[in-house]
């Protein structure tokens, strides 16, 4: 497996104003049609934002734990807030099933009633 480039600030930066970019969007009220293309990207099982985030936070404490210089009360207390944060972001990934769900809904609604 090839190593992977290292990122930089402005990338992360550049992530985060695409995030922003959609959030914006969504509060021009634009159709469900619309963002539900977005939302199944965003909450993707496998490599949307929970899932991604998640493994970066305990990526993050995972080295902080190891690089800590000394072992305090202030880097567990971080390293644990790291983790527990990890979780929470992880188990957002359950939206996914909802994406999927509205999807089936919007194209059932969006059906002929013959077709149905």
């Amino acid at each position: 497996m090839p190593t992977p480039s290292t990122p930089s600030a402005d990338d992360v930066a550049q992530a985060t104003a695409t995030l922003a970019q959609v959030q914006n969007y969504l509060h021009t009220d634009p159709s469900v049609a619309d963002v539900l293309p977005l939302l199944a990207v965003l909450l993707d099982q496998d490599t949307g934002v929970p899932i991604l985030l998640g493994d970066t936070l305990r990526s993050a404490a995972r080295l902080v734990a190891q690089e800590a210089k000394a072992d305090s009360d202030e880097i567990r207390l971080i390293v644990a807030g790291l983790r527990e944060a990890a979780q929470e972001a992880t188990d957002w990934h359950v939206l996914h099933w909802d994406v999927q769900r509205l999807q089936s809904q919007f194209s059932q609604a969006a059906d002929p009633p013959d077709a149905r």
